[in-house]
This record gives structure tokens, C-alpha cells and sequence, in this order.
């Protein structure tokens, strides 16, 4: 994005600081997949990266490559999956495979597979968690800006409340549109919850990549929302594929508000890291 383009958007100083401050330092999504370790060695020393778990794959991929990027100095998180954990017996195994790796911070996530063993939601999964004592400092729980594919509004915001006192932070479901960002931060606040959000972008990718991955991880939402989404369709596929720019300049204003609670940005890599890392620094440079 140029200088003059930043312009155009009519942007408060304060919206360009706050822009400049998620993209300092924004998480990023991995998914344990063949290229992912080839791929973290674009991402800057130290990062936090959050890794994903999919029914293909299985929750063991997951806690492994989780601590190997601890192991490489990253900050990871690893997802844990309330339907893809069979028991109490595994999930107890997997908390003191991550204490023993010193990993500290988890995110816990339903899991969209209509199977599932002694965990129904994430809300269980989260009590579960706490009957059995864990070592974790810090716990993620996710929102849906533009509703679930499967569960109506109304239970989703239930649920989110009855994670809250687990809870350390939101993470929101990779979402295109900053009105529907702003309108779902705001009906948070208004609901009581005040937990801190951290926002999910899509990072830089080609539609192919995105359809293909999200086929082999078992989540349908990306190319759902892609379907029905012609016009979007339409500048992914262009050279280059998609890139966030007009969606972060959207959301200045939000990251401005105090009262949102705005805590970063996490991106959905799609294990596209080289490539959206040359788009973070460019942005960045383009604010200065």
C-alpha cells in the first residue's frame, strides 16, 4: 500500500499508531502441514505463532509441532481441539506434554468435526481443564464476527460467555468485512464481555491455496465464504492473489478505540508466511 493510498483513506493519526502497533507484532497461524517448518523460517525471531488442529491431522500434529516451534524460539500456542481430544485421559496427557515443554498459553477451540468423544464443546473441554489442573498462564477462546457455519448467534454468545471466567482473550474468525468486525466488537461490549480481542485477518494468499487447505484441514468456511463471495473471488485469483490492505485501513478506527480492547491482530497464514510477511513490512513501511 502506498503512502498515498493511506492518504485517501482519510486516516486520524491516532488510526495510523494503532495500525502501525498490530502490525508490529501480530500473531500468526501455522497448520501442521508438510511445508510448515520451511515456512517459520520467514517469520520474524521470536514470533507468536498460534497452530492449528484439524481432524485430518489429529491433535497429536498439533502439540508436536507446537513444541518443536517452541523448541526454534517462536512463542507458540497450540490449539486444543474439544472434539478431536478423545478423553480426559488423553487431554491430561497433552497438558503435561506441554507443561514439560515449558509452553504456557493454549487456545481452545469446539472443533467443526460432527464426531467427537467425551468433549462436546469448548466449554467443557475448558472445565475439564480446570478439574484437572493445568500450568497454563495464558488461554484463547474463539469469536465469530459473521455467525458459524453451524450453531445460530444467540448460542454463540451464550457460549462466549460461558468461557469468559476461563478465558484470557478472544481470537475472531478470519473475517473480510470491517463493518462486520466493528458491529461484532461493539455487540460484545455491549453483552458485558469485556475480554481482550485479538482480530483475524486473512494474510496473503491465492484462492487455490486458500480452497485447498481448508479441504485438507477439514474446514469448509474459507471456500463457503469465498463462494458467496464473487467479487472477492475475483481479486484472489488475480497475480498476486489477496492482500489485506483496504481490510486493516478499515479497522483504523476500531484499533483507535479504547473501549474496543484491541489487543492485535492474528493472521491466517495459510502456511503462506513468505508472503505475507513481504506484505506486513511494506504496510509498515508505507505508515512511517
Amino acid at each position: 500500500m502506498s503512502t498515498k493510498m493511506i492518504r485517501a483513506a482519510q486516516l486520524q493519526q491516532a488510526d495510523i499508531e494503532s495500525i502501525r502497533r498490530v502490525l508490529h507484532s501480530p500473531k500468526y497461524e501455522l497448520i501442521p502441514l508438510k511445508n510448515v517448518l520451511e515456512q517459520s523460517e520467514f517469520l520474524p525471531d521470536g514470533a507468536t505463532v498460534s497452530v492449528t488442529a484439524s481432524p485430518q491431522k489429529g491433535m497429536m500434529a498439533t502439540v508436536d509441532l507446537a513444541i518443536e516451534l517452541d523448541r526454534r524460539g517462536f512463542d507458540a500456542i497450540p490449539h486444543i481441539s474439544a472434539r478431536l481430544t478423545a478423553d480426559r485421559s488423553e487431554l491430561r496427557g497433552m497438558l503435561s506434554r506441554l507443561d514439560r515443554a515449558g509452553i504456557r498459553k493454549a487456545f481452545v477451540v469446539g472443533g467443526d468435526t460432527e464426531e467427537h468423544g467425551e468433549f462436546f464443546d469448548g466449554h467443557a473441554l475448558l472445565a475439564a481443564m480446570e478439574e484437572i489442573g493445568h500450568n497454563l498462564t495464558e488461554i484463547g477462546v474463539p469469536g465469530y464476527p459473521e455467525g458459524h457455519h453451524i450453531v445460530d448467534v444467540p448460542t454463540i454468545t451464550n457460549a462466549l460467555k460461558d468461557k469468559v471466567p476461563y478465558a484470557s482473550y478472544i481470537t475472531s474468525q478470519m473475517c473480510f468485512v470491517p463493518d462486520a468486525i466493528n458491529d461484532w466488537v461493539r455487540g460484545l461490549r455491549r453483552s458485558g464481555i469485556g475480554l481482550p480481542v485479538y482480530i483475524g485477518i486473512p494474510g496473503v494468499a491465492e484462492l487455490k491455496r486458500l480452497i485447498a487447505i481448508s479441504m485438507r484441514i477439514g474446514v469448509g468456511a474459507s471456500a463457503g465464504f469465498l463462494s458467496k463471495n464473487k467479487s472477492l473471488a475475483g481479486k484472489l485469483v488475480k497475480p498476486g492473489g489477496y492482500s489485506p490492505d483496504d481490510l486493516v485501513v478499515g479497522l483504523g478506527p476500531l484499533l483507535a478505540d479504547p473501549l474496543a480492547n484491541i489487543a492485535g491482530l492474528h493472521v491466517y497464514t495459510f502456511n503462506a508466511v513468505d508472503s505475507t510477511e513481504r506484505w506486513r513490512r511494506d504496510m509498515l513501511d508505507a505508515l512511517e
